[in-house]
């Protein structure tokens, strides 16, 4: 895959020096607002003649449980030793994704908002990382969910990014995700922390009752725009999709929550935030022997910024190739 910076900012004020340069100066006095933060929240590259960019919410904590609640608690100690990471909590990352193709700007996912039945400090940076990425809001043309869990809409209900959406904006997502957040949610089958699922429906039913409107509904695939194609997978949640695109001979899919970092060698653990496990372990096996196959490009919702990588096969299971960071 070919990658490039995102033209996406309008920079004609800015001299090629003020874009590139960074200086403790504009970055880090503490009580006074920086131009930009001293951490990477955002990763450009190009899909063809789509250009994309990989833009973090921040990071969500977890107990460590939470990535395989099926599996033998030792085995899972153990592979988190083996990734260095402590036994009893994960940081999660949260990632969206800003499509361009044609004259479309296509938000991939909202990040998580603000509940304020939640403690979440180091979440909720979607709309200052836009902010700092160039990215107006109001030049968003369409949104797409991989599905309704509060981590990829509640950040539309933000009152500063709400009253700086476009009126025409349309925001597509699955029948089936929008049919289950309207009825009554079945969470017989996860297995949350304390607090999640009373926030989860919250923010789904405010999120319907805000968007109604808008919501552009389909059932199996619909394309948004060139090379811009939504299919639901079903699995973690009834609607849960993926956006694949498809550019020249490039191809990339964000798999939103399909798959996590445990999902590679252990693609049968079920995370404790999927309403139907089983589906959603088959659903992950197969999009990652078709990834793998094809050697197309995988970016997912809780994988480390970038995101960006691949899918090898190594016997029954798979390996997580990070793409290199090009600059």
């Amino acid at each position: 895959m070919q990658n490039s910076k995102l033209a996406i900012a309008d920079s004609s004020t800015k001299s090629k020096q003020e874009e590139t340069n960074m200086s403790q100066d504009n970055t880090s006095h503490a009580g006074r607002p920086g131009l930009d933060e001293l951490v990477p929240s955002r990763y450009a590259l190009k899909v063809g003649a789509i250009d994309v960019m990989v833009v973090s919410d921040g990071v969500l904590s977890l107990p460590g449980a939470m990535l395989g609640h099926n599996a033998d608690q030792a085995v899972r100690a153990a592979w988190l030793e083996d990734k260095f990471l402590p036994p009893d909590v994960f940081e999660w990352a949260l990632n969206a994704v800003v499509v361009r193709s044609g004259d479309r700007t296509i938000l991939i996912d909202a990040g998580i908002g603000a509940d304020p039945g939640l403690n979440l400090p180091r979440a909720g940076k979607l709309a200052q990382r836009l902010q700092a990425a160039g990215i107006d809001l109001a030049s968003v043309t369409d949104v797409v969910l991989t599905h309704m869990h509060m981590d990829h809409c509640g950040g539309l209900l933000v009152d500063e990014v709400r009253e700086r959406l476009r009126p025409d904006l349309r925001i597509h997502v699955a029948a089936f995700e929008s049919k289950f957040w309207g009825g009554r949610p079945d969470f017989s089958r996860v297995h949350m922390p304390p607090g999640f699922p009373d926030a989860l429906q919250r923010t789904a039913k405010r999120f319907l009752n805000e968007y109604d409107s808008r919501l552009r509904l389909f059932e199996k695939e619909y394309e948004v725009a060139p090379g811009v194609l939504v299919q639901r997978t079903g699995g973690h949640t009834p609607g849960h999709c993926v956006v694949r695109l498809a550019s020249g001979g490039d191809r990339l899919t964000f798999a939103g929550d399909l798959v996590f970092q445990t999902g590679f060698e252990h693609p049968d653990w079920y995370n404790g935030f999927e309403h139907d496990p089983e589906e959603a372990a088959r659903a992950r096996v197969g999009l990652l022997r078709e990834l793998a196959a094809n050697r197309e490009s995988l970016v997912a919702t809780h994988l480390s910024l970038p995101s960006v990588c691949h899918v090898a096969v190594a016997g029954d299971v798979f390996r997580w190739v990070p793409s290199p960071w090009e600059y």
